[in-house]
């Protein structure tokens, strides 16, 4: 007996040794280190955020620095001429510029349309356009329409006319009167 009982309380040990080492190997990352770990990496994405978008806005600032001419004081009237040459020429120049810009973009547009059409040939992959959804209780309805505005009968839309009205008389009278021969 003694020695069964030494026996299992061998097993019972090594069983909760065995079961020591289990959590001990667990893991690095248990739920309370998962969710600190996701919180500062969504504080450093949030800061890394906030400092593209300042990054954004002072090269956004800079830029409209660069580009509006600040107005000048006008005394008389010979600066106020000037100041107009100065400002005209500053908006007709911008103006080309933007014509050119969209001119290129419009360009590129078409180059890059006309390429996606050239390497979908040579793949052999062809661009399904995009159908319109059509409801087809709404295609059912509108061939009954077409089928029922085919159907026009033009006898309904004639007056109604008695017939002895236009008759002539002389009919009447030949009919009375059998032809010479006929008798």
């Amino acid at each position: 007996m003694a020695e069964r009982e030494r026996k299992k309380e061998e097993v019972r040990k090594r069983l909760e040794e065995a079961s020591r080492m289990k959590k001990a190997k667990k893991g690095f990352l248990t739920p309370e280190r998962k969710k600190k770990l996701r919180k500062l990496l969504m504080m450093k994405a949030a800061e890394d955020l906030k400092q593209q978008q300042m990054l954004k806005e002072q090269e956004r600032q800079r830029i409209l620095q660069e580009r509006i001419i600040p107005l000048p004081d006008l005394d008389n009237e010979d600066d106020l001429e000037a100041v107009y040459e100065e400002i005209r020429e500053r908006l007709i120049e911008l103006e080309s510029e933007n014509y050119d810009v969209s001119y290129v973009v419009r360009q590129k547009d078409f180059e890059i349309n006309e390429l996606t059409i050239a390497v979908n040939d040579l793949r052999g992959k062809f661009v399904k356009p995009t159908l319109k959804k059509v409801s087809k209780t709404e295609g059912k309805f509108d061939k009954l329409k077409k089928k029922e505005a085919t159907k026009v009968d033009f006898r309904a839309q004639l007056k109604v006319v008695d017939k002895n009205e236009f008759a002539l008389d002389e009919e009447d009278t030949e009919k009375k009167e059998k032809a010479a021969w006929a008798k």
